[in-house]
């Protein structure tokens, strides 16, 4: 029978449920066991795609095309699993699907309620990824904090579930916050008391309290939460700031989370984790040889888990080529053909993210221009991509009013223009072209030096595509379509042949980048911002 975890968190939020989540489920996949993560997120929308990043962070595109929470792609990057749309559940799903069920019939005569339907609905979302055979334990985390509104009806299938199941096919691990008082020089566990007991007025008892703390637990400070929480001392686990979000795996194992878990959940022991690898990346992760500056060029920049999973595609590049990683982050909004060169110094390469709308474009379309000119390594992600397409017409095909019809639908020479299929579209939620697409790679270019080979698949989010009635002027003109999706045409990668390193995709390569598998567009672009560097003899 498959064993599910719940993690819940208390007192605030941004405790990092998610990452506790995707260690533990490392530990558990490092013992043997096949694991996978799901979040469930307490707000009405159905998915976090048309939310501003600065809502909510980054939105996640999973293979199967789902809109999810960036959270997956740290259960993705941990794993080196893909996740899919059953992985990331909301309450506007959840409220969807049973008034979908209600309009079509299923209920009636019955009066619709919170319970028992939408908790029904709810727990049947938890067994999914249980019931398909492919996994031994599912990890669930619940979104939002114990005694918020939103996260009733979850708190209250977690109950339900785990009296349907039993005590031995299912725990819940509690993620709160020790807080140190400056001025009274100590821990106080009081906040932990007040939310485990909100916890256990909702009637769940948790099993294990992982907590968050800036400084160390001592035994004293162990026992009493254990004895004024209800959970044995084994059970208080610390949570201890950590440098980087990729040593929290090793943390927990100290603390013997596999263990407890394992046990509770009456699961055998006998091997021990398998983490070699990843402790061989933590190595190089922090014992680079050489250390670079990149800039990432966006509109966002002021919230960096818009960006979170580039953040972490350059880490994990990093760490690939010994190589320490500074992002420096350059607002799209402030950059101008005057200041380029100071916004652009000391850089060794520069990365133009993804987005959407007017709003920093030409920024973008500067930065762009600066680095072509001065041939510091480029990458170009999605916007970013289209973006030094239209800077190439414009600067280097002499096409002035070259744009994108997302920008200006009336210009008349759109080189970026709106995909044929998303032209009927008028609903916003979850109709972009989303996930996975084929992508076949011209021989002898750049791109295929750094695949290594000429099918690929990567993940999409856009609308607006390269306008393949300019394709030949472009060609022509030095600018190459390296990656061409086999299916209807769409370019997929541009390059430069004159250029060091210039390369943007239209889909987004940081998306596929995990710890064990980072991705080779970001390795060799961290590799060619290096040669920069040594070439330039610019120090960091």
């Amino acid at each position: 029978m498959t064993k599910y975890i719940f993690v819940t968190g208390g007192v605030t939020s941004s405790l990092g449920k998610g990452i506790i989540s995707a260690s533990l489920a490392k530990l558990l996949q490092a013992r043997g066991y096949r694991v996978t993560i799901q979040k469930f997120d307490p707000y009405i929308n159905i998915d976090p795609g048309t939310m501003n990043p600065y809502e909510h962070g980054e939105c996640y595109v999973t293979e199967d095309g789902a809109e999810t929470d960036l959270d997956l792609g740290h259960y993705e990057r941990f794993l080196n699993t893909p996740t899919s749309q059953a992985n990331n559940i909301t309450t506007g799903r959840i409220y969807q699907n049973v008034i979908n069920r209600e309009r079509e019939g299923d209920y009636l005569g019955k009066t619709v309620q919170v319970v028992p339907h939408i908790t029904d609905e709810i727990k049947r979302n938890f067994r999914i990824l249980g019931e398909n055979g492919e996994n031994d334990i599912v990890i669930t985390e619940i979104g939002g904090t114990v005694g918020d509104i939103e996260s009733l009806p979850f708190v209250e299938a977690v109950r339900q579930f785990r009296w349907e199941t039993g005590s031995s096919n299912s725990l819940v691990i509690h993620l709160t916050l020790v807080p140190y008082l400056a001025a009274a020089g100590e821990l106080k566990t009081k906040p932990t008391q007040h939310s485990v007991k909100m916890l256990l007025e909702y009637g769940i008892q948790p099993d294990i309290l992982v907590c968050r703390t800036e400084h160390h637990l001592n035994q004293e400070l162990r026992k009493k939460i254990a004895l004024f929480c209800n959970v044995n001392i084994n059970a208080v686990i610390e949570s201890i700031d950590a440098s980087t979000i990729y040593d929290v795996p090793l943390l927990m194992l100290k603390e013997q989370l596999d263990k407890t878990v394992l046990a509770k959940l009456k699961l055998s022991q006998n091997k021990e984790p398998d983490l070699e690898n990843w402790k061989d990346f933590l190595g190089r992760l922090k014992n680079p040889t050489g250390e670079i500056r990149v800039g990432l060029v966006g509109k966002y920049v002021e919230l960096p888990d818009a960006y979170k999973s580039i953040t972490e595609a350059f880490i994990h590049a990093g760490a690939k080529n010994e190589c320490k990683v500074n992002v420096k982050y350059i607002h799209s909004e402030g950059l101008t053909i005057e200041n380029a060169s100071e916004k652009m110094r000391g850089l060794h390469g520069v990365l133009v993210a993804p987005g959407f709308g007017q709003r920093g474009i030409e920024g973008k379309i500067e930065a762009i221009r600066y680095v072509r000119e001065h041939e510091i390594p480029f990458f170009g992600i999605c916007l970013g991509m289209q973006c030094a397409v239209i800077e190439y017409g414009r600067n280097v095909l002499k096409i002035a009013d070259a744009n994108s019809s997302e920008m200006d639908e009336n210009t008349p020479n759109p080189v970026i223009s709106m995909m044929e299929e998303q032209k009927s579209i008028t609903s916003k939620g979850g109709t972009m072209r989303l996930g996975a697409y084929p992508c076949d790679i011209r021989k002898n270019t750049k791109t295929a030096s750094v695949y290594g080979k000429t099918h690929i698949t990567e993940r999409h989010r856009h609308r607006y595509e390269f306008n393949n009635a300019y394709l030949k002027q472009y060609e022509d003109a030095g600018m190459v379509p390296s990656g061409i999706n086999p299916e209807n045409g769409l370019v997929e990668i541009v390059e430069l042949k004159n250029h060091p390193f210039f390369i943007g995709s239209q889909f987004h390569p940081e998306l596929k980048s995990t710890v064990a598998n980072p991705h080779p567009l970001f390795v060799n672009f961290v590799a060619a911002s290096m040669a920069y560097a040594k070439k330039k003899n610019l120090a960091i």
